[in-house]
């Protein structure tokens, strides 16, 4: 009989990883942990945390200018980067410590470094140290892309855009996914002026045709600058005076270049197709329903497999990971009808089908209200709101649901436990609405307007 040193052994501590190997420990398996940077993974570390923060930050220019409107006294407050970026780091030092604590808590063996696959049940750490394990799990989530230019060099990811010394005048995000949008929206919130060069039209591609449209003009109406059907071509210049050359022949003078094209499964030099572990075009771990991949003692849940890049949605995998290797239970993670919400400014919330994909499974009802919210009106802003319903013809259920406002985030949570439990919009319009609010448009749009 093989004598293994961990029953579990995780390469990577974010999200996923962390619920895998505490829940893993409290069944009783000796579980050992390797993590290079930060414990607590993308989310916590430099993602929705800190995004999250800087959303919150930036959306106080607005308030103080809408505050005038409701008759408060004109203020010209300024922003301070340094401090704002100190009082982040605390919180994320915080949550990191968190993280850890709870891992020797719950008696996992952690290891501040990098760890690499060696066969079916080995892992090597930086040191040399090396460990027989029954089962490994992969959670070492994904990586910005950036395409091969040249000066690609002098841009930034999502990874660095946290730790920069400071606000430039000018920013150039580059991509129309929800992290290029989130960013262009707190940059400009902070003052900065920016350009958000696409490629496509309008950005936010695999969101609701009408949320895209939505936010972008609302986003254009903000200040940002949105150039689509567009790219770069190269970047030139230094960090802090940057000539960034576009595919149309136009060029802007900027001072920093953000790019957020996409990210990719962090697979890279982990020796797993050596140990015979299939990986997908992209480098993404190929798992079945079970998070296990083509060696059966290999597992990978989180962003690295590439299903639904979402912090809950990788703690869920983490966790049926845990039941059914350690448990007897076995279960398979749910990815239908995941929520999410999209900290654009303004933001989105969005559970369930688009429009689109709802059409091409049948016929169906679609209930849309767009009006300027009670908030903007003495603040005198134009910008609306878009509420959105989209209900199964046949049997009214409600399939999708996608709000554009403030709020949004908040009221999609309450929204998606009433579609995940399969309400009818006959359930939605018997339900009394809470007035004066935003959310209770979505029971009382009556009329379908397609």
């Amino acid at each position: 009989m093989t004598n293994f040193d961990y029953d579990l052994f995780v390469i990577g501590g974010g999200s996923g990883g962390v619920r895998a190997a505490r829940m893993s420990a409290g069944y009783g398996a000796k579980v050992g942990l390797a993590e290079e940077y930060r414990y607590g993974g993308t989310c916590v570390i430099r993602g929705c945390v800190p995004k999250k923060l800087l959303v919150y930050a930036s959306s106080f220019s607005e308030m103080f200018e809408d505050s005038r409107g409701y008759g408060w006294s004109e203020v010209r407050p300024t922003f301070d980067w340094s401090k704002m970026h100190g009082q982040k780091e605390a919180e994320i030092t915080r949550l990191e410590g968190i993280y850890k604590a709870n891992l020797e808590r719950a008696g996992v063996e952690i290891f501040h470094t990098r760890a690499t696959v060696t066969s079916p049940h080995s892992v090597k750490l930086a040191d040399g140290a090396e460990f027989a394990a029954k089962h490994i799990l992969i959670a070492t989530g994904g990586t910005p892309f950036v395409p091969e230019i040249e000066g690609a060099d002098l841009a930034i990811t999502s990874n660095e855009i946290f730790d920069i010394d400071q606000l430039p005048e000018r920013a150039m995000v580059v991509g129309g996914g929800y992290i290029a949008s989130e960013f262009a929206g707190i940059l400009n919130g902070m003052g900065v002026k920016v350009t958000q060069v696409y490629r496509r039209d309008p950005i936010l591609r695999g969101f609701d045709e009408d949320i895209r449209t939505h936010v972008q003009d609302a986003m254009r109406g903000r200040g940002v600058e949105i150039l689509t059907r567009e790219d770069v071509d190269r970047i030139a210049g230094k960090p802090g005076a940057l000539t960034v050359h576009l595919t149309s022949g136009s060029s802007r003078q900027v001072g920093l270049v953000l790019y957020a094209t996409g990210r990719v499964p962090n697979t890279g030099g982990l020796g797993l197709e050596e140990a015979g572990v299939r990986l997908t075009g992209n480098g993404a771990v190929q798992v079945d329903d079970w998070s296990q991949s083509s060696i059966p003692s290999i597992y990978a849940v989180g962003d690295v497999t590439d299903r639904l890049a979402l912090t809950p949605v990788a703690i869920r995998e983490g966790a049926a990971f845990a039941e059914t290797v350690f448990n007897a239970t076995p279960t398979k993670p749910d990815h239908s009808m995941v929520a999410t919400a999209v900290f654009t400014q303004p933001e989105i919330g969005t559970v369930g089908l688009t429009e689109d994909q709802a059409r091409a499974e049948g016929e169906i009802e679609v209930y849309r209200s767009a009006f300027r919210p009670m908030l903007n009106i003495l603040a005198g802003r134009d910008e609306k709101m878009l509420m959105k319903l989209i209900a199964d013809k046949e049997t009214d259920r409600v399939r999708g649901v996608h709000i554009v406002g403030h709020g949004a985030g908040e009221m999609i949570q309450m929204a998606a436990i009433a579609v995940k439990m399969g309400a009818t919009k006959a359930d939605f319009d018997r339900t009394v609405a809470v007035h004066p609010t935003a959310a209770e448009e979505l029971v009382t749009m009556k009329e379908p307007v397609a």
